[in-house]
């Protein structure tokens, strides 16, 4: 961040995390950690220790911190399907950096997909009214047997807004997690555009002359991936269908592509230029490549 006479200055920041291996494994969300020059993992019993590896994704906000630490306490991870509305749960983490506190709360509502403060879409939330405030972030929502079911994620910070906290469903989690521990990056379907898209709207259509109102604009597209390479997609297309499935978003569009399966072929339905009817190309979506 800018300091005085706009030099560069150093920030800290704190976050909240839970072993869920003996040996030194830490979940905590990739928020916590993403921009990090160095992360430091400091322990309930007092004992810190600086991260060896840190494995990240953001499109989940999940991470995995590895430390050089044995034979800790790790906690069990419960059956999130199995959560019912009006369930009790305790929100545990390091609220304002001031210590380990837990709060207690129900399940308010599951199932929920909510935009986080940069924009990035989250689903499968769980709603609790167990307060959540800066610092829980990262932290286990556990059950009544003490078992993990989510990781707080985020809250909604507005006027008159109250008991509205957010966690990540271990159904949705798990399987990241472990892709996050062993290879260390997610594997997902892959077109090859999804670094930059842009949600078209009236305003963005009027700027630079675009053929439709709505949709996912391409900005980029990977040289050899299944986007260049089969669909012929160009910077500048604009995308609205997907397997027959309209289009008015770029959010919409990533989350179709991570919805499908890893050499599926789909059918895209794309805009280009100042033509008047739309093109339509098809691809084999490839496996993501490594970070």
């Amino acid at each position: 961040m800018p300091g005085f006479f706009g030099q560069p200055q150093k920030a800290e920041g704190a976050g909240s995390g839970w072993i869920i291996d003996k040996d030194g494994l830490i979940v905590t969300n990739n928020h916590v950690v993403e921009g990090a020059e160095s992360v430091t993992v400091t322990l309930a019993d007092g004992r810190t220790f600086p991260a060896q590896t840190v494995h990240a994704d953001a499109y989940s906000d999940l991470a995995v911190v590895k430390i050089d630490a044995r034979n800790l306490t790790a906690l069990s991870v419960g059956n999130s399907s199995q959560l019912r509305v009006g369930d009790w749960v305790v929100a545990i983490g390091n609220p304002l950096g001031l210590g380990i506190s837990a709060k207690e709360g129900i399940i308010s509502r599951l199932g929920v997909s909510l935009q986080d403060s940069s924009g990035q879409t989250l689903y499968d939330l769980i709603e609790t009214s167990a307060a959540i405030n800066p610092g829980n972030s990262g932290g286990p929502l556990v059950n009544m047997a003490g078992e993990v079911i989510g990781i707080t994620s985020i809250k909604i910070a507005a006027t008159g807004v109250e008991g509205m906290g957010y966690a990540i469903s271990m159904k949705t989690a798990g399987p990241i997690i472990q892709s996050l521990i062993n290879p260390g990056y997610v594997t997902r379907p892959w077109l090859g555009i999804e670094s930059e898209l842009y949600t078209v709207n009236e305003w963005l259509a009027s700027r630079y002359n675009l053929p439709v109102d709505k949709g996912a604009l391409v900005t980029q597209v990977t040289a050899d991936s299944p986007a260049d390479k089969e669909a012929g997609i160009k910077p500048g297309d604009v995308i609205t269908g997907f397997d027959d499935e309209e289009i008015t978003t770029a959010e919409e569009l990533i989350q179709a592509i991570y919805s499908s399966q890893i050499g599926q072929e789909v059918k895209i339905t794309f805009w280009r230029g100042k033509t008047k009817t739309p093109h339509t190309t098809y691809a084999t979506l490839a496996k993501s490549p490594p970070p």
